[in-house]
């Protein structure tokens, strides 16, 4: 009999309260989620419910008050670059190159491992992938957001991260701007095989992107409320999907639960 395979990663009865002075808000209560190697999954819920405190504590920012988190059976205690987050803020360094803010990240984690030739050629295969090679040269401020959001995913795969963690990386953007960096997350997720969290508002974004979506409910001491496979088999065609009934379907039952706990919050 084959031995039971241990998750990728496991958040394991996670709870965090802040505390000011002698008030404490418990934001999450007792959160368990176990992630495959290679899956893609989204946290989706209302404002307020936690989203980014648990992202957060996946990457080793904050500490959970109570339980924790399990990457390849060691425990996460601080940051590192085996998690690597891209925030809805770009977070380049305006007075470096395209180039110089990736290999920032490849020079600390790779200094010792590979030459500063292997380096180089390193950063500049992680800005092709995300058609960014062509602006090396250029600096934060020449280029749009959405070219930036490019750079600072080519930043985060560049440090080849155990996992990814996205914080809505596309909020800022322009709708088309946001469909296409979309598409290139899927590719790249597809031809790297990386395993990614995404935290998100956006349902439509949840289903195309993701092999699993999980549900918090309201805050304070959000929990999860549900988790939905999402069987759409890859790679996925945003058109095609838009009269796809498992994609409808799938969508559907993520804004009931939606639309079912803000009503309860209004109603009470």
């Amino acid at each position: 009999m084959n031995a039971i395979q241990k998750p990728f990663l496991s958040i394991e009865g996670v709870t965090k309260v802040f505390r000011r002075g002698s008030a404490t808000t418990e934001v999450l209560q007792n959160i368990g989620l176990s992630v495959a190697k290679g899956e893609y999954v989204s946290i989706i819920g209302h404002s307020g419910c936690g989203k980014s405190t648990l992202l957060n504590i996946v990457a080793g920012l904050t500490d959970a008050s109570t339980g924790g988190v399990i990457l390849e059976g060691r425990e996460v205690r601080e940051p590192g670059p085996d998690r690597a987050v891209v925030f809805q803020n770009h977070s380049l360094l305006p007075w470096l190159t395209v180039y110089e803010n990736v290999a920032l990240g490849v020079d600390k984690v790779f200094g010792r491992t590979k030459s500063r030739a292997e380096r180089r050629e390193w950063v500049m295969k992680n800005l092709e992938l995300v058609h960014m090679g062509h602006a090396k040269d250029k600096r934060p401020s020449e280029i749009s957001g959405g070219m930036k959001q490019r750079v600072g995913i080519a930043r985060a795969l560049a440090m080849e991260p155990k996992v990814l963690l996205l914080d809505e990386p596309f909020g800022a953007l322009d709708a088309l701007t946001r469909a296409h960096l979309q598409d290139e997350v899927m590719r790249i997720q597809t031809e790297l095989g990386t395993t990614v969290m995404m935290i998100t508002h956006d349902v439509d974004e949840a289903v195309l992107l993701s092999d699993r979506i999980v549900m918090l409910t309201n805050g304070p001491s959000a929990r999860i409320g549900e988790i939905l496979d999402v069987p759409l088999p890859r790679p996925r065609e945003r058109i095609r999907l838009a009269t796809d009934a498992t994609y409808l379907k799938c969508r559907q039952a993520v804004l009931k639960f939606l639309y079912e706990r803000n009503r309860f919050v209004e109603a009470a």
